[in-house]
């Protein structure tokens, strides 16, 4: 009797209770102080999208900020073993102080940020196809003898992943001991009984942050996007390709190209740290076995590299930090391959401030990417840098999924972070600084090589393209922060 009184009112009910909802789920994003661009974002999705703004919100809104990774105390355990302490002394080797004033203090601001140390006893092989990369790291595999740390955005069930898994359920029963994690959103579509099989030969594996409904449905927006491998402590992966066929074939895009790098020295070592933490972060032991003790001196041209994590539970946008110093300190050129470009407004201007310079700024990004969303947001800021000065290349042979910045003579970056939102804010990453001119060179090569496969963007012509295409642009940047 009463709901029927009721029922007249319930539209009206229904809209004072979603909107006292609303305007508490907005308090919640302002009251935490975000990015300005992310927080109207947000507020705007909210306000235009009755109830799927709050569904979207729950989602993909959550702040991760207040947890730990690690607890202090068994992250002293991982760093205070003598073969960890050991690596500051590859200094020796690499001063410190003979390093230009900005790469110190890039040194320095990621140090301050995570404690990650410059680590100068390094060599570095360049991967920019998937059957080199995986040809080495196979052979890697199969020469393990003590222990195979594995960790990928995306693991696939096709031919090369189902090598791997053969090669892993091996050196499983050589009695050599195999840790793999994945992520469950970037392999949410695959078939599980690929891990499962991996599982029944002995395999350690487990999904990062498994999405389970309804209780933890809010881990969607999370994803480990790492691409870390530590062989034995001796050996290293880390870089933009996944565990895929396309890597090697392009798959759907005909041509996929990638960097990756293999490195051996003092940096394995940060490598198996930043697996244990997150090994650890799954509930998972400890890890606590040795890495191989380099000394100074062992290695013919040593190359300085520091390793950079980031991720949602960091106090810090540690990898948004790190780009925007790297452009500020470039006085010659900042070179930039990314698959996608939804840069945050510093970042955007610390670009721009380099070009109008005259820095020589370079961004090549392809010119159909594997997303439409994450296209037209791209292209909706390719006006704004060409304006500026900013070159702007689009590769044309199919994906360009490399993730690069090199800086003037002596400095790069590479690993699995991409120059967006997604990967500043939302994902866990993973690159490597590489403090060297020998390794600048090589790898401003290879871009100087892809440049002969992208057409570069002219300002009068690009002004000429489709309104509706603008149109799409424009839309589609309103919610940048959030893609």
């Amino acid at each position: 009797m009463i709901l029927a009184e009721l029922f007249p009112y319930s539209r009206l009910i229904f809209t004072i209770l979603y909107g006292i909802t609303a305007v508490a789920i907005i308090g919640v994003v302002v009251s935490e102080n975000r990015n300005p661009v992310k927080t109207l974002a947000w507020i705007t999705v909210l306000i235009l999208l009755p109830v799927v703004g709050i569904i979207l919100y729950i989602f993909f809104g959550r702040s991760l900020r207040h947890i730990r990774m690690i607890s202090r105390k068994k992250r002293q355990r991982l760093t205070n073993r003598d073969d960890i302490k050991h690596l500051m002394r590859s200094q020796q080797v690499i001063h410190y102080d003979t390093l230009k004033s900005e790469r110190q203090q890039m040194i320095n601001l990621v140090s301050s940020i995570q404690g990650s140390p410059f680590l100068a006893n390094n060599a570095v092989e360049i991967f920019t196809n998937g059957k080199d990369k995986f040809d080495a790291f196979k052979r890697d595999l199969l020469a393990a003898e003590k222990y195979i740390h594995i960790q990928y955005y995306i693991i696939e069930n096709d031919k090369i992943g189902n090598e791997i898994g053969d090669i892993l359920k091996q050196k499983v029963q050589d009695g050599v001991k195999v840790r793999v994690l994945y992520d469950h959103v970037g392999s949410f579509h695959f078939d599980m009984s690929y891990f499962k099989k991996l599982r029944k030969a002995g395999v350690e594996v487990y999904p990062f942050m498994q999405i389970t409904f309804p209780e933890f449905a809010n881990r969607i927006n999370w994803r480990n996007h790492r691409k870390i491998v530590v062989i034995d402590g001796k050996i290293g992966y880390i870089g933009g390709m996944n565990i895929a066929d396309r890597y090697i074939d392009g798959g759907k895009m005909k041509h996929w190209r990638d960097t990756h790098l293999r490195v051996t020295g003092d940096i394995v070592a940060a490598l198996q740290v930043s697996f244990a933490i997150d090994w650890n972060f799954m509930k998972r032991e400890l890890i606590e076995v040795p890495v191989e003790m380099v000394e100074p001196g062992s290695i013919a041209n040593p190359i300085g590299m520091q390793l950079v994590t980031g991720g949602p539970t960091s106090q810090w946008v540690n990898m948004a930090f790190v780009f925007q110093k790297a452009i500020d300190s470039a006085h010659k050129c900042v070179y930039i391959q990314t698959p996608y470009f939804l840069p945050s407004d510093p970042l955007l201007k610390a670009l721009q401030v380099a070009a109008l310079s005259k820095v020589d700024v370079r961004l090549m990004i392809p010119r159909k990417p594997d997303s439409i969303l994450l296209r037209y947001a791209s292209y909706s800021y390719v006006k704004q840098c060409l304006d500026s000065g900013i070159k702007i290349y689009f590769y044309e042979p199919g994906m360009l999924h490399s993730k690069v910045v090199v800086i003037d003579d002596d400095f790069v970056t590479t690993g699995s972070t991409n120059f967006d939102f997604r990967s500043f804010e939302h994902n866990f990453e993973s690159n490597v600084l590489i403090y060297s001119q020998e390794f600048n060179k090589r790898m401003k090569d290879v871009m100087l090589i892809d440049m002969k496969d992208c057409t570069r963007i002219n300002l009068r012509h690009w002004r000429k393209r489709p309104i509706w295409q603008k149109a799409v642009e424009s839309i589609v940047r309103l919610f940048g922060p959030l893609l």
